[in-house]
């Protein structure tokens, strides 16, 4: 099974609200599926969280090294992409790139072996896993009545984050909180500050008070309280809180992530497959981080093809319970075959069938994809 040639296709049209201050739109292209075709027919699918001109120029630079390749040795050809990309810049597009292709590579050989990827990737710790309904914080109102239909759906874990948090004032933060925790319950709830966002002005201080008022309504987690880089705060804020501290989600390569691992910044690491190196990278970032007692938690703001990828991820690391869900997303809810569907205890079964056990929907893909030929890839 060679590598015979590589497409790439953006999602616009239904591209969700970020919580930025420089707000996505519809048609803003942050999402990039890729497809890796082989002389057996078979085609790989994987999805990166980079917009379409990215992706692309960075294939062009790539695929010398993949066409021609066994599309058999994901973990090879993956890393000989990492150690290839310092001339053009490791750790960005490249990476994001890398991160979609990875994904599209163990696909191809679950599909070859007949295998689910999760059993590729060592052997399945569980067959279902929970997912949490990812929701960007708003007024009260509003948001109190996604997360409560939300709870009517049998989602029963919850993650609210962004928007004003950390940007207004102690009150509104609290009162944000208070309101989330009154619609969901006793059910799992999580807080993220966005921290990653340019210029975010929340620093260690508010975080340590922040944390403080976070422990007091039983949160399950403190994400990105602080700027992305910013180790020392993170370890200062895990050894003040109560409240677990993760982040992560902006890190590319598992080299970004072990310094944070080593000097103890998480009590959660957070990578996302489709931007820090794929599934193969993952697995060893949550391979490190579970040597140290930290646990993973991917980031999974992106698609089905990157829900599909983390669920597998989930199911091959032994304390990976969770998964995030972004709710309300066409490029999640349309983009394959049968959608998702939550069973009566509220968890996602992770997918059977081989490779990534998922197939792109067709209708839904020429709805929203750049690439009209992309349909036909699988």
């Amino acid at each position: 099974m060679k590598i015979t040639h590589i497409q790439t296709c953006g999602l616009r049209g239904a591209t969700p609200e970020g919580g930025w201050s420089n707000e996505l739109r519809p048609d803003d292209v942050v999402h990039t599926l890729v497809a890796v075709h082989t002389d057996s027919g078979h085609v790989g699918i994987g999805s990166a969280f980079t917009s379409e001109g990215l992706v692309a120029a960075a294939v062009d630079v790539l695929a010398p090294q993949l066409i021609g390749q066994s599309a058999l040795e994901a973990d090879r050809l993956t890393e000989t992409l990492h150690q290839s990309a310092f001339w053009m810049g490791r750790g960005g597009s490249l990476t994001h790139a890398t991160s979609a292709i990875d994904i599209a590579l163990w696909d191809l050989a679950g599909q070859a072996l007949g295998q689910p990827v999760g059993r590729l990737l060592g052997g399945r710790y569980r067959e279902r896993v929970r997912p949490y309904a990812s929701v960007l914080m708003d007024e009260a109102p509003v948001m109190t009545e996604n997360l409560s239909a939300l709870v009517d759906q049998g989602f029963t874990a919850f993650k609210i984050g962004w928007w004003k948090f950390g940007r207004v004032d102690t009150e509104t933060d609290e009162q944000t909180v208070a309101a989330a925790r009154e619609a969901v319950g006793d059910h799992l709830l999580a807080v993220d500050a966005g921290g990653s966002e340019a210029f975010f002005p929340g620093g260690l201080s508010w975080a340590k008070r922040t944390a403080d008022m976070l422990a007091e309504y039983g949160v399950a987690w403190f994400e990105e309280a602080l700027a992305p880089d910013d180790i020392d705060g993170f370890v200062e804020l895990r050894r003040h809180s109560k409240v677990p501290i993760s982040g992560g989600e902006v890190l590319t390569r598992r080299q970004s992530f072990l310094p944070f691992l080593g000097a103890g910044a998480f009590d959660i690491v957070q990578p996302d497959t489709t931007k820090g190196g794929g599934l193969s990278e993952s697995r060893r970032i949550g391979w490190a981080a579970q040597d140290r007692g930290v646990r993973l938690i991917p980031h999974g703001w992106n698609t089905a093809i990157g829900l599909a990828a983390d669920l597998h991820l989930a199911s091959a690391l032994a304390g990976t319970d969770l998964v995030e869900y972004k709710t309300g997303s066409a490029y999640i809810d349309e983009l394959v075959c049968g959608g998702w569907e939550l069973d009566s205890d509220g968890m996602l079964a992770v997918p059977d069938g081989a490779g990534l056990g998922v197939i792109l929907d067709r209708e839904g893909l020429h709805r929203y994809g750049t690439n009209p030929d992309f349909a036909d890839a699988r």
